[in-house]
């Protein structure tokens, strides 16, 4: 069933114009107009989407304009399509294109540089992730991503965007992401930097590459938007870059991303839309190498967890388990190197801390507390899991314990998890503040820093 239209200005235009029934008649007259911009390859579909919502990039619709005015044979403002000014950037809607994926790219990135200090008030939209989840796994592949524009991009270009993301990711692990500055110049350099090369001229081995580079980029703010508890953000990036790995035929990466949105879906509680996604990812996956099925999978068992739904969730840490076993032989793609034993051991803690199945989750606690240097919010997050579950278990001494050596490891990171976690322990030791210990605690996590 077609939906209803939503741009009723835009609808009375192409009917004024004659493009009431001929809307691939339209995109192709657009195409013509933009050919400075490079490649367009817009169609019906994508004017069945505009009509109902989506909102192309400021150039596109420029070019909409001229393409209207010629057929009218007056001017036409870009204020009379109907797209409005845009200024929400909560919208997760799966782009159906390559060009779309790049225009909104443009535009989220955009955006999102100019009004990053100011609050995200949007939500996650768990209908929203499914359908992006469903575009992800069963739409078409891209038959052809090359593209003629202003900029030529090779090889070397490309190299160097995951040099950078490595550095961000770096940042994001040690650091945390609570504080804007990190972002901010973030999305600077994917508006001024990444934004003119997917506009540019490369070709379809190039582009592909490209879109994988920019893919990693997105999901790297999307992740460090998450942590900041920036949801919706956090979520139209994860989207995005859902969207590119697609064009870059990266199905392993794409099925990363779409476990990155299930994790968050579960810190946000959403546990049956977060094994739905994580379920597609690992079906998405395929034959993936054994790194990339144990992080599936450990996110899987969180999903499971969080559901109550012991016997999947048990199962899924089995996978899991055995997976990790075998990644020195089968060790898959560099950006999966991050995820280690003691990863896989803070989600157990995790799911089966959820199952309220206390002494089975505090057996993984040493292994999870086993991290490098570079892991320090991983560290912090894993140590605050390991007081809650000591508290919820009724050991109260120990949850102390805990709860000093969680104060220390967050000195210098900020981020919304992190605090998070502290909040659930406070909340947990709370009925027992009238001992002493218990209310020394509670004032050392009351004292430590907010993520700003």
């Amino acid at each position: 069933m077609a939906r209803p239209v939503t741009n009723v200005a835009f609808e009375g235009l192409l009917l004024a114009a004659g493009y009431a029934n001929s809307h691939a008649a339209f995109a192709r007259q657009l195409n013509h107009t933009g050919r400075n911009e490079g490649a367009w390859r817009y169609d019906a579909a994508s004017v069945y989407w505009w009509l109902r919502g989506r909102r192309p990039g400021e150039h596109v619709q420029a070019a909409m304009a001229e393409t209207l005015a010629r057929k009218l044979g007056r001017s036409v403002s870009v204020t009379e399509l109907g797209f409005g000014a845009g200024d929400s950037i909560g919208m997760c809607v799966y782009p159906a294109t390559v060009d779309e994926a790049i225009d909104t790219a443009e535009q989220i990135w955009t955006r999102l540089a100019k009004r990053l200090n100011q609050q995200d008030g949007g939500a996650f939209d768990s209908g929203k992730a499914l359908e992006a989840a469903l575009g992800w796994r069963y739409d078409l592949p891209d038959q052809e991503v090359s593209r003629n524009g202003r900029q030529q991009v090779t090889s070397t270009d490309v190299q160097s965007l995951y040099a950078l993301a490595d550095h961000f990711t770096d940042l994001d692990r040690r650091h945390g992401s609570g504080s804007p500055r990190t972002r901010a110049v973030m999305a600077d350099f994917l508006v001024r930097q990444v934004a003119p090369m997917l506009h540019g001229t490369y070709t379809d081995a190039v582009g592909r590459d490209l879109m994988r580079a920019a893919a990693t980029l997105s999901g790297q703010l999307a992740f460090m938007s998450y942590d900041a508890g920036e949801h919706a953000v956090a979520q139209h990036h994860v989207t995005l870059g859902l969207r590119l790995a697609k064009s870059a035929d990266d199905r392993l990466y794409g099925a990363h991303l779409l476990a990155n949105l299930a994790t968050q879906a579960v810190f946000l509680g959403h546990s049956r839309e977060a094994a739905r996604l994580v379920e597609a990812a690992i079906d998405g996956a395929g034959r993936a190498p054994a790194a990339v099925l144990a992080r599936l999978h450990a996110t899987a068992a969180t999903a499971y967890g969080q559901s109550g739904e012991r016997r999947a969730c048990q199962l899924a840490l089995t996978r899991a388990e055995r997976a990790l076993d075998r990644t020195e032989t089968d060790p898959g793609p560099r950006w999966v190197g991050y995820f280690s034993p003691a990863h896989l051991a803070g989600a157990a803690l995790r799911c089966l801390g959820d199952l309220q199945l206390y002494e089975q989750a505090l057996r993984h606690a040493p292994h999870a507390l086993t991290l490098g240097s570079q892991n320090t919010r991983t560290l912090a997050l894993h140590t605050a899991l390991v007081a809650v579950t000591h508290a919820r278990a009724g050991d109260t001494d120990a949850a102390c314990n805990w709860g000093r050596k969680l104060a220390q490891h967050t000195v210098g990171i900020q981020s919304a998890r992190v605090q998070q976690r502290v909040r659930e322990l406070t909340t947990t030791l709370r009925p027992q503040q009238a001992l002493p210990e218990v209310n020394e605690v509670l004032h050392t996590l009351a004292a430590m820093p907010a993520a700003s």
